[in-house]
């Protein structure tokens, strides 16, 4: 055994490594982003046998090829954020009727408080829309104890499995033991005919399949070390049962001690929920408290099976805060405990900062030459996409006008343009793009919709830490052109103040256009910029050390 400080996402990677992994997929988005990044630095150094790391188009093509791993009897690791799952969808929905040979996990980090997301949805509903386990670790060493044990579970089971992870926990370093790395899957192609081919007679019986696998996942987490009861007094009733998921527990522990009345505990790390273990801990309490990290779900479960005389309190009954995340204070709170005592101080006028562009950032240059235009119009529309540029919808710049999901600027700004608005702009950065606004984009040229798409080509996926784009930025043009659009009105500019003038007049000149014309905004992200020279002098230095 060996100790490693690591992030929560990094324990996830090297849990998934020291369990065989032989490939890993994903698409970046905080608070996953880690994941790959290490599972990347990793295999660039020759790193404990892992083979592939890539990040992906999307996160359903790396859904994909993390299956068509799984296929050649691989193990494959997904990651992705919450909101990147519902794009994942189709293949994640589709991938428990599979006939799992090498082990699949989904890593997916959920964002409660909405620190860098649009919404808080709870990835818990997937697991359980897709009838398959989810695992939810409470600490760093779970992450990487449940990720290790979620591969052989998958393939055990012959299905995905989900590990699901909170930013607080994501973005956490602790001390964790590992264990012996376990070897990769030799290579073994499965038989395709029989478990991978999804034609709806095949399906039928694959769903079948599916559903008789649920009483073993039943049994499986009724046994797991993850789900632990803990009764307070085997000889009456207590007052209160508790029961956490996730990083409740931790909150519950740090205010336990302050309880006067007796308490059981059961902490469910494992999915499907033991409903054996709830129905004990039911028998033995008065009356419950529900603590999870996320939307109520398992409140809403247990209030169908419990009793209805019962008192259960949690996010649906106001006992438990329902917005943002849970903290020691809150559930302090939720148990009935005082507020702990606290300094008080005048901070005096503190300025407000909302987030913002960096300084020299090119998209500021690209906001103030559509701005113009902007004004002088007497009507227009602007949207946007999800990434730095939506920083533009803030001031100063309050440029852009609705910032709603991936790809969501074209296809919308299609729809605008169709209901007949005039001046219809769509606003995408070339990483956002590749993800998913391509296909928006052939719905314009398939329908000659008048809109301009700008597309702010910065080099890199800016928002989640520099991530290199799919495609070099001399080929975004390519790419445009070879979807349909007319190549006069293919327009490559440079996004510096010194080009302001000239690109007012192009903007102009393709928002009189009847048709979809696309401008290509480009200058490379600021903060790319200063790595990349600081690395350039890192090689000099290291290159003039050795010729001393």
């Amino acid at each position: 055994m060996s100790n490693h400080a690591l992030l929560g996402d990094e324990a996830v990677a090297l849990g998934a490594m020291h369990a065989g992994l032989s490939s890993a997929y994903g698409y970046p988005g905080t608070p996953s982003t880690e994941i790959m990044e290490y599972l990347l630095r990793s295999a660039n150094a020759g790193g404990e046998g892992i083979h592939q790391a890539h990040w992906s188009s999307n996160e359903k093509t790396a859904f994909e090829e993390a299956l068509g791993a799984s296929f050649c009897g691989k193990r494959a690791l997904i990651t992705m954020k919450h909101v990147g799952l519902n794009v994942a969808a189709d293949p994640f929905m589709n991938a428990p009727l599979l006939d799992i040979k090498g082990g699949v996990v989904l890593a997916v980090a959920d964002d409660p408080g909405m620190h860098s997301s649009q919404n808080e949805q709870d990835s818990r509903y997937f697991a359980d829309f897709a009838m398959i386990p989810c695992l939810e670790p409470t600490n760093q060493q779970e992450a990487y104890d449940m990720t290790r044990m979620a591969f052989d579970l998958s393939e055990e089971l012959a299905v995905p499995v989900m590990i699901r992870l909170v930013t607080r926990l994501s973005h956490s370093r602790a001390a964790i033991s590992t264990s012996d790395p376990r070897k990769q899957n030799v290579m073994k192609k499965a038989d395709g005919g029989a478990g991978w081919t999804l034609l709806p007679a095949r399906a039928r019986r694959h769903y079948a399949s599916l559903i008789g696998k649920q009483e073993k996942m039943n049994l499986l987490s009724e046994e797991s070390v993850f789900n632990k009861l803990k009764t307070g007094n085997e000889s009456e009733k207590c007052e209160l049962g508790v029961i956490t998921t996730g990083l409740a527990r931790n909150y519950f522990n740090e205010n336990s001690g302050e309880l006067t009345s007796s308490y059981n505990h059961l902490h469910i790390g494992q999915s499907p929920w033991p409903a054996a273990k709830i129905r004990s801990l039911m028998d033995s309490s008065e009356r419950l408290l529900i603590l999870e990290e996320g939307m109520p779900f398992l409140e809403r479960y247990i209030r169908g099976i419990g009793s209805e005389t019962m008192p259960i309190d949690g996010k649906l009954n106001g006992k438990v805060s329902r917005q943002g995340e849970l903290n020691p204070d809150n559930v302090r709170e939720s148990l009935g405990l005082p507020s702990l005592s606290s300094l008080e101080f005048d901070t005096g006028e503190l300025p407000i900062r909302p987030p913002q562009l960096c300084n020299g950032c090119p998209h500021e240059d690209s906001y103030n030459f559509i701005k113009e235009v902007v004004q002088g119009l007497d009507q227009s529309i602007v949207t946007s996409d999800i990434g730095c540029y939506a920083l533009g919808a803030l001031a100063p710049l309050e440029v852009p006008e609705t910032v709603v999901c991936m790809g969501a600027s074209i296809s919308m700004a299609k729809g605008a343009a169709e209901a007949g608005y005039p001046n219809v702009m769509a606003v995408i950065g070339d990483s956002t793009f590749y993800h998913s606004g391509l296909t928006g984009l052939v719905d314009c040229v398939a329908d000659q919709a008048k809109v301009t798409v700008i597309i702010m080509d910065n080099s890199t996926v800016a928002m989640t830490g520099g991530q290199q784009t799919m495609l070099q930025s001399a080929r975004l043009p390519q790419v445009v052109e070879g979807l349909g659009v007319a190549k006069d009105h293919i327009r490559v500019l440079d996004a510096f103040r010194r080009s302001h003038d000239g690109n007012v007049e192009v903007l102009k000149e393709e928002l009189a256009f009847e048709g979809p014309s696309v401008i290509i905004t480009v200058r490379e992200c600021v903060e790319t910029v200063k790595k990349r020279l600081a690395r350039r002098k890192q090689a000099k230095e290291a290159a003039a050390g050795g010729n001393r």
